[in-house]
Formats: C-alpha cells, sequence, structure tokens
C-alpha cells in the first residue's frame, strides 16, 4: 500500500497532489485514473485486474447524462434497455448477462429488491452523484451473490476543497421538463462536508403505441433526492466519515395488459403509477495501523420500496427491502512483493411485501482473501471467498489472475473467475395464483465460470486501447416455466469488447465497441433483448470559455423473447451538447438528445393478442444554467 500510495501521484500528475492517509478515498473519487471498487481500495486503474470503466463528475459535467441509465450505455459490453422514457423500468445487461446478475452499489451498499433482483437504477438523480465505475466480468469472489456479469458502483457527491462552495444549477426542457439543483459544500483540514438536494420531473411522453384509452395519456415523472457526505480526520491514521443519498418520487406507467378481473375472466383498463424510495445510508472508519496494515469498517443500510396503485381501482402492491450490511476488510503489505486483502461480510434482507412469502428474511456471511504477487516480469492475483446463505446454503467462489507485462506500453492479462446469483424471495416464495405455479423453494443458485484475455496499451501519449475477449458459461439458471420456476438452462456468452480514448488536433474522443454472441445452450438460440453488436462515439473540445461536443450511438437488432419470434430493430442516436463558462460563477449549458428524432423501441408490450414496441423519447432539448457563487 505504501508503493501505491507514492506511485499514484506520478501517475496522475498534474491531476492532483500526493493523495494523505486522510481522505485518502475520498480524494480518489475526483480522479480518472484510479479505481475503487475492484478490491474496495484505491489503486491505479491499470493495476487492476478487472476491465473497468469511470466517470468522474468533471466527466458527468461534460457529458450531461440523462440518467444513470444513460451514462451507463457509453460503456463498451453494456446495454440498457428501457419500456419508454424518464422513470421507465429498466433493464442493463452487462456482457450478456440479465439485470439480476450484475451488482449495483451505492457507496459501498446494495440496492436490489430482494424479490425481483433488479436496482431500480431510473430512480437514481444523476445530480447527487459523483462518481460511477463499472466493472466487466465476475466479482464474485470479491463481493460474492449476483456478480456474474459485472459490478456497478455509484458514489455519491463529495468535497475536497477548503472553504464554502454553493451550487445552483436549474434546467428546463421538451416535455415539459425541470431540473432543479441545490448544492452546499465546504471544510477544512479535518472536516469536510457536501450536502445537495434535487427536484426534477417531466410531463413526459405517451410510452406504449396501440392499447387502451387510459393508456394514451403522457407519463409523467417526477424525482426529489438528497445527497449528504460528512468525513471527518481525527489523526493522520484514523478518519470517519457517513454517507447518505435518498431518491424517492411518482412514476406513471401505461398498463397494456389490463387488470384481470378473475371473477369474470375479463380485463379492465387501468392508470397504474407506482411511489418509489430507493435508499442508502454508509458510515466507516478507516485506520492505518501501521505501515504495512490498512483496516476499515462500514456499516450501512439501504432500502428499495415500490408502492403501485391505480386511478382507475383498488389495486394496491406494495414490494419493499430493507437491508442492513456489515463489512470489514483488511489490507495487507507483507513485503515488496506480496500483499494480502482479508476481509468479512455480513448483510440481512427483510421483505415487506402486500404479496405474503413464506419467508420473509435472510441472512449472508461470508469470508473473503485476495494474494497479489507482483515481480518485474510478471504479476498475479489468486482470490477465494466462502459464502453461507440462510435460504441456499454454502458457495465457494474462485478468481485468477496472471499479467504479463510485455513493454512499459502494453500489458496482457488472463483471468479466470468463478461466480453466482442467489434466488429472489419471488423465485423461492411467491404464492401460486389462477393455477399458476410461480415458485420454487428447491432452487439451487445460479453459477458462472468466465475465461478472459485483456489487452492494455498506451499507443501514445495521446491515446491509449483497451480490448477484452471472454467467454462466459452459466449453468442452472433460472427459468419459468409451466411447472414454475427451475435449474434448467444454461448460457454461453462469448464476447469482444474494446475502449479507446484519443486526443487529436485538441479534440477529446471516446470510443467503445463491443461484439457478443448471447446463446441458450439448450436451444441455440439468442438471450432476449442482447444485441449482438452496439458502439457509442463521444467528441468534446473546449474553445476558452465554450464547449461542444457530440454523442453517437448504434445498437444493433435483438430479440424481444426466447424463441426469437419477435424482433426488435436496431438503431443509431445523435445527440449534440454546448457549455459556455460566462464567468467565473456562471455556466450556461445546452443538448439535444436524439437529433434525427429517430423512432425506436428496447422491448416489445402486447395488447390483444398483437405485439408492440414502447415509444422511447424523441427529439429533445434541455437548456440549464449553472451558479456557483464564490464566498
Amino acid at each position: 500500500m505504501n508503493r501505491l500510495r507514492f506511485a499514484l501521484p506520478l501517475l496522475l500528475l498534474p491531476a492532483t497532489a500526493v493523495l494523505a492517509d486522510s481522505f485518502e478515498r475520498d480524494d480518489a473519487l475526483k480522479l480518472p485514473n484510479v479505481v475503487i471498487s475492484a478490491n474496495r481500495q484505491v489503486q491505479a486503474r491499470n493495476d487492476s485486474s478487472a476491465a473497468n470503466s469511470v466517470f468522474t463528475r468533471d466527466d458527468i459535467d461534460r457529458l450531461q447524462p440523462t440518467s444513470v441509465s444513460d451514462l451507463l450505455s457509453r460503456v463498451p459490453g453494456v446495454q440498457v434497455a428501457q419500456s419508454g422514457g424518464r422513470g421507465s423500468v429498466t433493464n442493463v445487461y452487462v456482457r450478456g448477462t440479465s439485470t439480476a446478475q450484475s451488482l449495483v452499489l451505492v457507496d459501498g451498499q446494495r440496492i436490489s429488491s430482494s424479490t425481483t433482483g433488479t436496482s431500480n437504477l431510473q430512480y437514481l438523480n444523476i445530480d447527487q452523484i459523483e462518481r460511477v465505475e463499472v466493472l466487466r466480468g465476475s466479482r464474485s469472489a470479491i463481493y460474492g451473490s449476483d456478480a456474474i456479469g459485472g459490478v456497478i458502483q455509484i458514489f455519491t457527491r463529495r468535497n475536497t476543497e477548503s472553504g464554502l462552495q454553493p451550487r445552483l444549477h436549474v434546467g428546463f426542457g421538451s416535455n415539459q421538463t425541470w431540473e432543479r439543483n441545490l448544492g452546499l459544500s465546504g471544510g477544512d483540514q479535518q472536516t469536510r462536508f457536501s450536502l445537495g438536494a434535487s427536484l426534477d420531473d417531466t410531463a413526459g411522453i405517451n410510452r406504449t403505441r396501440t392499447s387502451y384509452p387510459s393508456d394514451g395519456d403522457h407519463d409523467a415523472y417526477r424525482n426529489q433526492a438528497i445527497s449528504f457526505s460528512l468525513s471527518h480526520a481525527f489523526t493522520d491514521e484514523i478518519d470517519a466519515g457517513v454517507n447518505v443519498l435518498d431518491n424517492r418520487g411518482k412514476s406513471e406507467f401505461d398498463n397494456p395488459f389490463g387488470r384481470y378481473d378473475s371473477l369474470n375472466y375479463q380485463s379492465f383498463q387501468q392508470q397504474p403509477y407506482t411511489d418509489f424510495t430507493v435508499s442508502s445510508v454508509s458510515s466507516y472508519v478507516d485506520a492505518r495501523l501501521n505501515d504495512a496494515w490498512k483496516s476499515r469498517l462500514e456499516l450501512g443500510h439501504s432500502e428499495n420500496r415500490e408502492k403501485t396503485l391505480d386511478k382507475l381501482s383498488d389495486d394496491r402492491s406494495v414490494f419493499n427491502t430493507y437491508r442492513d450490511s456489515l463489512t470489514w476488510q483488511n489490507d495487507l503489505t507483507l513485503n515488496d512483493q506480496n500483499s494480502l486483502i482479508l476481509g468479512g461480510d455480513w448483510y440481512e434482507d427483510r421483505v415487506n411485501s402486500s404479496t405474503v412469502l413464506a419467508e420473509d428474511s435472510r441472512w449472508n456471511r461470508a469470508a473473503f482473501i485476495q494474494h497479489r504477487f507482483e515481480t518485474q516480469y510478471f504479476s498475479t492475483e489468486l482470490g477465494l471467498r466462502r459464502d453461507q446463505n440462510q435460504q441456499f446454503g454454502g458457495h465457494t467462489s474462485w478468481s485468477g489472475t496472471l499479467t504479463l507485462p510485455v513493454n512499459p506500453d502494453n500489458d496482457l492479462l488472463f483471468s479466470y473467475s468463478e461466480g453466482f446469483r442467489a434466488p429472489t424471495f419471488n423465485d423461492l416464495y411467491y404464492p401460486d395464483e389462477y393455477g399458476f405455479k410461480n415458485a420454487n423453494p428447491n432452487l439451487k443458485p445460479e453459477t458462472s465460470k468466465s475465461y478472459e484475455l485483456q489487452w492494455r496499451s498506451q499507443l501514445s501519449d495521446t491515446s491509449r486501447l483497451e480490448a477484452s475477449l471472454y467467454r462466459t458459461d452459466i449453468q442452472d439458471a433460472i427459468v419459468f416455466g409451466s411447472d414454475g420456476p427451475q435449474n434448467v438452462s444454461s448460457a454461453r456468452i462469448n464476447g469482444f469488447e474494446a475502449a479507446l480514448k484519443q486526443e487529436l488536433f485538441g479534440w477529446q474522443g471516446s470510443l467503445g465497441l463491443a461484439m457478443i454472441d448471447p446463446r441458450d445452450r439448450d436451444t441455440g438460440r439468442t438471450l432476449a433483448r442482447r444485441a449482438r453488436r452496439t458502439v457509442s462515439l463521444d467528441l468534446d473540445r473546449q474553445f476558452d470559455q465554450f464547449g461542444v461536443g457530440a454523442s453517437w450511438q448504434a445498437v444493433s437488432s435483438s430479440y424481444d423473447d426466447p424463441k426469437n419470434q419477435q424482433r426488435l430493430g436496431g438503431y443509431g442516436l445523435l445527440g449534440l451538447r454546448a457549455s459556455w463558462a460566462v464567468n467565473r460563477e456562471v455556466t450556461l449549458n445546452m443538448k439535444v438528445d436524439n437529433l434525427l428524432n429517430k423512432d425506436y423501441s428496447r422491448a416489445l408490450y402486447q395488447y390483444q393478442g398483437q405485439q408492440y414496441g414502447y415509444r422511447e423519447e424523441g427529439r429533445a432539448l434541455l437548456f440549464g444554467v449553472t451558479w456557483t457563487p464564490e464566498l
């Protein structure tokens, strides 16, 4: 760890000064060339064995994404499928795996629903986020369940400067969209804080095409979010802090299936909406016990709550997840060549649901260890984790990486990793209804084995290429059939992805390319909603006070169903953005998404036996002003 602390400034200059022991992690959140999530510690991105992508707050301000999902769509190997604009149900596929097979964290806390397995990323407000890290490939040896495809970690706003820094942002645009964000941060040598609040709302779009008359209205979305971080350095060796993120609001949606009445066997139209809350609280203590031993203790709580109501009936459903967690990690530097990570995890999920489940809580405890050996000619990383779960028993995950420095500018990495996903409460205990079997308490976890070859190359001072060739085999995949969910399916995903960063004639370019072949091994068919080819390109340039940029994303065709009978067409999206720093305090922003007004769908719905595509937002303009007064 000592070597890392002194090496980072050499890698990152002139972006930052030497990282002090105090606030080391908070300072690192501002840096583009480090990663924290891979091993739960600050390390240079190039030293991490995981294929990774990092977005800092500077990146977010420059790219002006509408949402977290919008940001993730720029990551090679990550696909996003929404069901109709802002606030709609969003599925994220990392390297062709399902949404529930990738772990989502906020400040180290799991935020997924224990009933559905999804994390409701559509409800996270981008204004309250400092940093997003995406790890592609299994990290179960570090994180346990749900990390088959990878890990997405989101960090809330932080402060790294002394004094008070207020900020105010107001934006308005198409579909009666308003963005309002107010924040205040400050600190001194010992204490730092950041407080932010935002309110976003939009009239939305009509998400469905042909459907019930009640579905012909626009589906509004409203999000209220607050974030808070506080950290204090007691000494040069000990610091502690707390981070809070709370998102809550209302999202209207269409229900083309209608409300089914089992008494008269008829369906009736609805006007449904969801009251949601996604929140997390994390606290920590960091201590450097000596030159070779650093320890971190984390205590957290998260909630993922959804209450669905209907304006035309008394229909009501509630699915709430409450989670407490505790993590203890120790980073040990044994000598110049050997380092060790030792730790333990515990978390407990509790479910409060309008649907009565046979079980409504479960705990998971785990121990993990990872060893790193480094020489001039190669390095190795070996990880082992043992999970013990109240519902599905014990599971062991392994990982290993061999890194070969070909020369100072090129590295080759060979990796093997195992992953697993525990069944959700709905998978295990959802009650049977209408004569259908909906659960199976005897389900086993889904398991995976992944093989990967990475090439990382510093092509020139202004050009860097990272490429990966991988294969993932998934066994005991949970599939719903006439007898309910069963461990009957297996999948094979072959893929290639590449990320190129290039500076040319003052332009900053970022290109992401991914090609995958995701197949059900039993049928040979392509997995649903996985496009085989995706491309993302961002170009930006700064002209003194003016900044301009463009984004282009292309997605090939896919299928909406496992039988590959319902095709989703491919599409390309073009966006433009600009900024003007009027003075040191005021900045104006403008962007146009979907400039060519492309009509496309990433998911289908059924109405009276026919398939239709959900609408996505067409051409949309947004203007904003940001005021950061100097105090």
